[in-house]
């Protein structure tokens, strides 16, 4: 099967003419020998022009190329304007499949014989055509009322065809592991399976109604976004109805420019969602190219998004949050001196990496670009730049960052498209301060502890029990000597700590006079311990 779906690629870049891209004088001599050993496969599309030729090969070839062409469209910055245009058609505009078949589809998945038991109005021809899905427009009969939906189906037959790509993006990628001086560091197996996973967890509806449901839920009241109603009880997972939208599609920039939108601020609020969801709620909508992105026609100046198609979504730790948000702080503020210092802790170059050398050429690199309107920085030059930097130090592809650098691509293009005055760095720089002040300063200690109180609470009762183990573990000669420096610190760590549990307790049964009291003795308790262990 794999080897049957390569011979398929080849074919059809091959009848696009895509091989005429590359210029000859910069085709390796293996690269011109097996074109030439194809002979009988010609350009069939000669009458067209490059983009299109581009774009009708990525929608033949299926879903998983069908978002690559996706994600470059997006970078217009990387694309001749032609091109970018073109590929542009692939977010929303993909060849739909029968509409009969789409409702055949529901009615099987609903367990329905007719779709008008449910929907009072289908409406036939799909409002839109993606490369995983399509999506119809109707009514709902809900709780006595009538809501207009759209009625997303899965492609059908779809899975073998992704099955069979991604088999082959998964051996290829065993292949650059073993045959490229760079194979280990790109760590391109690891990425193809994040990759899979993914996408194959895009097939199931079922999924994305949820990933909406949590993202609405994070941002509910929000003036910056909002995410559409799911109907879960109508919902399987090849189906799913979700309330209809009439919002302005985000890359309809002379319909935004018509109503009067604040365009500026709807640019910044696109960098405020982003640092949003990354930093605050640590699960981030990872698919926002603009055919997923529309403006509500409410209140223009102060214009709000609407997301949509929320099947891929992305997850941080704590930790990579933490390196992140200091990193960028770092990049805002030019230390690059801490930059380099960071990804050094953090694992990402070796640990016997130059920091000084690794400083320069992150400097030279970066410095370029500060101070500058977002249209007059090429970021696609500085993704090179920092790419051969990381070649140069050795640096490891982060799989589980793979879907959050997307979804920056994503942001930078739509800011470039809606605003490209707009400051990325001084939007993003406040919140990003105000999140690690958050995560690292008193309150977020205090919260810490509230958050671990019922844990404490729980074990409470079993700590003289623990505290008298412990004792009974240690020597005779140990215990008895009150002088002893291991011992003494120990247990006025255990009071330091017990009072420390016993004042948030007072704190929650409305006792502030009392905890405040304990907290100071568990504070200086604490601090005699410490000072004992010098």
């Amino acid at each position: 099967m794999s080897l049957l779906r390569l011979h398929q690629i080849t074919k059809t870049f091959l009848d696009y003419g895509l091989d005429e891209i590359v210029p000859s004088h910069k085709q390796p001599w293996y690269g011109k020998l097996a074109r030439a050993s194809l002979f009988w496969m010609r350009n069939k599309h000669k009458d067209k022009p490059v983009g299109t030729r581009l774009r009708l090969a990525l929608q033949t070839l299926g879903p998983v190329w069908i978002k690559f062409g996706q994600m470059l469209s997006t970078r217009r910055d990387l694309l001749p304007p032609d091109i970018a245009e073109e590929l542009a058609f692939l977010q929303d505009q993909v060849q739909p499949f029968d509409s009969e078949m789409a409702q055949q589809l529901i009615e099987r998945a609903l367990e329905i014989e007719d779709i008008h038991e449910y929907f009072v109005e289908f409406e036939s021809a799909p409002l839109a055509s993606a490369s995983i899905a399509q999506v119809h427009a109707a009514k709902l009969q809900h709780n006595d009322d009538i809501k207009d939906v759209v009625i997303k189906v899965i492609r059908p037959d779809i899975e073998k065809q992704i099955h069979a790509d991604l088999s082959l993006m998964e051996r290829f990628a065993k292949v650059v592991v073993n045959l490229l001086s760079e194979g280990k560091r790109l760590r391109p197996v690891e990425v193809v399976r994040e990759y899979k996973k993914t996408l194959l967890d895009e097939l199931d509806l079922m999924r994305e109604g949820a990933n909406a449901i949590q993202l609405r839920r994070n941002f509910e009241g929000s003036d910056s976004l909002y995410i559409p109603e799911v109907y879960s009880d109508y919902s399987r997972k090849n189906v799913l109805v979700m309330e209809r939208i009439y919002g302005i599609p985000v890359s309809d920039t002379e319909a935004l420019l018509a109503q009067g939108t604040n365009m500026k601020l709807l640019a910044e609020r696109g960098v405020e969602v982003f640092f949003t969801q990354v930093f605050r709620d640590s699960f981030f909508h990872a698919d926002m190219h603009p055919g997923n992105i529309f403006v509500s026609r409410e209140n223009p100046h102060n214009p709000k998004y609407i997301g949509i198609d929320c099947g891929i979504v992305g997850t941080l730790n704590r930790e990579d949050k933490r390196y992140l948000a200091e990193n960028f702080i770092a990049f805002f503020n030019r230390d690059y001196r801490q930059v380099a210092q960071l990804h050094v802790d953090s694992g990402w170059v070796p640990a016997d990496t130059c920091v000084e050398e690794f400083e320069f050429a992150i400097r030279t690199v970066c410095e370029p670009i500060f101070n500058k309107p977002l249209a007059e920085i090429s970021f696609g030059h500085v993704l090179v730049n920092l790419f051969n930097t990381a070649r140069r130090f050795n640096m490891e592809v982060q799989p589980q960052l793979v879907l959050l650098q997307k979804t920056l691509l994503y942001v930078e293009g739509l800011g470039r498209q809606l605003y490209p005055q707009l400051d990325l760095w001084k939007t993003a720089k406040p919140f990003l301060e105000h999140w690690v002040q958050e995560q690292v300063g008193p309150l977020a200690v205090a919260k810490k502890l509230y958050a671990n109180l019922p844990f404490w609470a729980e074990k409470m009762p079993e700590l003289p029990d623990l505290i008298y183990q412990n004792l009974k573990r240690r020597p005779p000669q140990a215990v008895s000597q009150p002088n002893n420096t291991a011992t003494k610190p120990l247990l006025l760590g255990l009071a330091a700590s017990s009072l420390a549990i016993v004042s948030g307790l007072s704190f929650i049964f409305d006792k502030p006079v009392a905890s405040s009291l304990l907290a100071i003795i568990a504070v200086l308790v604490f601090i005699t311990a410490w000072r004992k262990t010098g």
